[in-house]
């Protein structure tokens, strides 16, 4: 059986080339397309492979920095691919690698990350920040945003059948294409320590710092907690204005590499977390090291950390706003104790890399098995 794996684009590591990762893993030896791949050899070999088979966007000039500019072109680049020949194709999508095309005679599986957000219900957000809300940018960029959407919604008719990251994505898939798709949790990577660090006294946000990752309404809430201690990790354009509304309380400990990030993280006392995301890769990693999470309930968010019932592993708060995050902090630091770390180390193992490669091969081999009993049917009629 031959294996084409398609993803949108590469120029960083990131939580969709996780899963590329995992399914390469799945199915050694299968190529890669891509729209364009700008990764260093060494991380190809992290991923897993050596080469890919990239578009004609590869050649566009100014592609690390501007390649969403390109936009209007990736319906089209991504339609050049010539995968007739192979038997299993394997899209990994959040924007137009699921409208590769495949024959009567392939199986293509569509693991879908999200619909294209920025063309769907972020696009009057997309439009305001990136300055085309009005005037004739604007127009011309409603128009392009419009055509994406028939060619997104098009599309999604093709794969024979469509994975995703979470029951909150199944739900905007089932509304944006009409169709149903099977949850198979992203892999995280769980905690691996021979020995467990001593608590410490400080709460932990960690992203990079961009708006919509919501780093401010923590600051500020920890601002009106001159008790506590907040340790924000990572860095990103917001920074420097972060840094002038905190209060000394609140420490930036900048970009950290990822063993840091960890230590950070199983001594903390909990990690704050006030984005909506689609399922969110780094709350489960934080419960991985045993730190409890205190997150905005909503999104993936609610599928990963549990709040009720006798192992719970973290609290929800309703909005991203500073009282909301006070009170869920004061409500956390009231209950401390009856939080356990260890529950929260074993919540995060349901989310293994082991168990998403065997329920994605499983998932795909129960395709295939309906796709070769369909024949199967189809040639039995012919004989009749």
């Amino acid at each position: 059986m031959r294996v084409a794996i398609v993803h949108d684009w590469l120029y960083v590591l990131g939580g969709a080339e996780k899963v590329l990762q995992e399914v390469l893993r799945c199915y050694p030896g299968a190529d890669v397309f891509t729209l364009f791949d700008l990764l260093r050899p060494e991380d190809r070999a992290r991923l897993g492979f050596e080469t890919s088979t990239t578009s004609f966007l590869q050649n566009m000039p100014l592609l690390r920095k501007y390649h969403r500019s390109y936009l209007p072109l990736m319906p089209l680049a991504v339609e050049q691919f010539d995968l007739s020949s192979y038997d299993l194709v394997i899209s990994s999508s959040c924007a137009v690698a699921k409208g590769v095309l495949t024959g009567p005679e392939q199986v293509h599986i569509a693991y879908v990350h999200s619909p294209m957000r920025y063309a769907w219900d972020l696009q009057h957000q997309y439009l305001n920040e990136s300055g085309y809300a009005t005037g004739l940018k604007g127009l011309v960029a409603r128009a392009l945003l419009h055509k994406m959407r028939i060619w997104d919604a098009r599309t999604a008719h093709g794969p024979d059948a469509i994975f995703t990251n979470s029951q909150f994505v199944a739900r905007r898939i089932k509304k944006i294409y009409g169709r149903d798709a099977k949850v198979i949790y992203p892999p995280v990577t769980i905690a691996q320590r021979d020995a467990i660090l001593p608590v410490g006294n400080h709460f932990l946000a960690a992203s990079r710092l961009v708006p919509y990752k919501r780093i401010e309404p923590i600051v500020r809430a920890f601002n009106t907690m001159p008790d506590l201690e907040l340790v924000v990790a990572g860095d990103g354009p917001e920074a420097a204005k972060l840094k002038a509304i905190a209060g000394p309380n609140v420490r930036f400990a900048g970009f950290v590499p990822d063993k840091q990030l960890r230590d950070l993280m199983t001594t903390a006392r909990a990690f704050v977390f006030a984005a909506e995301e689609d399922f969110g890769i780094v709350p489960v990693e934080a419960q991985s090291e045993g730190a409890p999470v205190l997150a905005l309930g909503r999104g993936g968010a609610r599928e990963s950390i549990l709040t009720t019932g006798p192992r719970p592993t973290g609290m929800f708060f309703d909005t991203p706003e500073p009282a909301a995050i006070a009170a869920c902090v004061r409500a956390f630091v009231a209950r401390e104790k009856s939080i356990s770390r260890l529950d929260c180390r074993q919540r995060a193992g349901f989310f293994s890399a082991d168990r998403f490669r065997s329920q994605f091969v499983a998932a795909v081999n129960e395709e295939l098995d309906h796709f070769r009993a369909g024949h199967q049917g189809r040639a039995t009629r012919l004989i009749a």
